[in-house]
């Protein structure tokens, strides 16, 4: 069963339901107090929409509807043994298998010709700042989690997301000193195919040998 996987928060909401029946606003609560949001995407409107959906594909249903005092009543919602089968199988899925995944830096790194090699290096230097932020701010955030005596287990994720970000930053300082040391493969043609596009002239292909971007180039 693979439909409707793609969104992270309705697995979440299994695994919430896997440990004990929920109602929405504990499942919120829950998922905010062990820093979940960090990782999946959490809003209130998105959450009962996934409950919704998951219920009609009989992988939770309706426990009980509480009312304490003159609160409004509140669904609680259980795992069904469908929705235990597709809880297991999912995640295993999930860390089991590497997938494609299309971040927005790559998409810019894969379009950077476009910026003349300057403007790339400071925005470059810019991201690496930002990064340097988010990770001081993460790192203060993590001893303030440790202190509240949370189990590693639950915040593994967190682990790997500050890996990454710290491998980031090591990359781009190394493509930073790339260019600004001339040492990057192809740099001339960079500058010379974006001085072309900037004029309105027809770009150097790749391959061909770099011009003087005043003088006649290809097909003038």
């Amino acid at each position: 069963m693979t439909r409707g996987r793609g969104n992270p928060l309705a697995l979440a909401v299994l695994a919430l339901l896997f440990e004990r029946p929920m109602h929405p606003y504990e499942m919120a609560s829950t998922m905010r107090a062990r820093r979940k949001q960090e990782s999946i995407k959490l809003n209130y409107g998105s959450l009962y929409s996934v409950v919704e959906s998951l219920v009609k594909r009989g992988l939770i249903e309706v426990a009980e509807v509480i009312r304490e005092g003159r609160r409004p009543e509140r669904t609680v919602y259980a795992i069904t043994e469908p929705g235990r089968l597709e809880l297991f199988d999912w995640l295993s899925e999930l860390i089991s298998t590497p997938t494609r995944e299309y971040t927005s830096f790559e998409a810019g790194l894969s379009l950077l010709a476009v910026l003349p090699p300057e403007e790339a290096i400071r925005l470059l230097e810019e991201r690496v700042l930002r990064l340097e932020e988010n990770l001081h701010m993460e790192g203060a955030l993590e001893e303030f989690t440790a202190k509240q005596g949370l189990p590693r287990l639950v915040l593994v994720e967190w682990e790997y997301t500050m890996m990454l970000r710290r491998a980031e930053r090591d990359w781009v300082n190394a493509l930073i000193g790339e260019l600004r040391e001339g040492t990057f493969d192809g740099l001339d043609h960079w500058r010379v195919w974006h001085e072309r596009c900037a004029a309105g002239l027809d770009p150097l292909l790749p391959g061909e040998p770099v011009r003087d971007p005043a003088g006649p180039g290809p097909r003038d």
